[in-house]
């Protein structure tokens, strides 16, 4: 019973990071309203996250398979999967209220020195690199690279507007790359 109590904990912990690193930041929250919010002891929390650092890692492992999850299951069906990565990044524009990128955020947030965030952040964004590349069946690489570094623009130009406006004539500017590239 123990180790169910521990995982209990540990998972409510995580869950509750996960909610403030995604809408304040991980810089505005603070150990203590985790602990308030998850109902936990200071102890169990650092029993299970030893540093901040720890929980802040633990949450963008948990944040990157929860949306390759949501990602791969949005364009399951989808015929044009990248025209349908953009309906995706409105999806979650609406479901995280213009949030942005949990990664990109994450970046801002961390010291260079950090170089295990760095290598998470990375990983992820590779995955990001990857999915446009097997998409384009890997024949125009710099191509691949342009629609990805737009995808990412579109995250950043609809957080900073709040709008999706941007993921829609970015979306176009994609397709009409594509098309022109055949």
């Amino acid at each position: 019973m123990a180790v169910e109590n521990n995982k209990s904990t540990r998972d409510r912990i995580l869950k509750v990071a996960k909610v403030l690193f995604h809408k304040q930041g991980f810089n505005e929250t603070g150990i203590n309203q985790i602990i308030a919010e998850a109902k936990v002891a200071k102890a169990s929390l650092y029993y299970h996250f030893p540093t901040k650092d720890d929980l802040g890692l633990a949450y963008l492992n948990e944040r990157h398979k929860e949306w390759q999850e949501d990602f791969d299951s949005f364009l399951e069906d989808k015929d044009d999967k990248i025209a349908a990565s953009f309906d995706a990044l409105i999806k979650d524009n609406e479901e995280n209220n213009f949030r942005g990128c949990s990664f990109i955020n994450m970046l801002s947030q961390t010291s260079p020195e950090k170089t295990t965030f760095l290598e998470v952040l990375q990983r992820h964004k590779l995955a990001l690199q990857n999915f446009f590349a097997d998409e384009l069946e890997g024949d125009n690489p710099d191509l691949a690279y342009q629609v990805y570094s737009l995808f990412e623009n579109a995250i950043i130009e609809s957080q900073l507007f709040k709008s999706q406006e941007p993921v829609k004539r970015i979306q176009k500017i994609v397709m009409s790359l594509i098309n022109n590239s055949k």
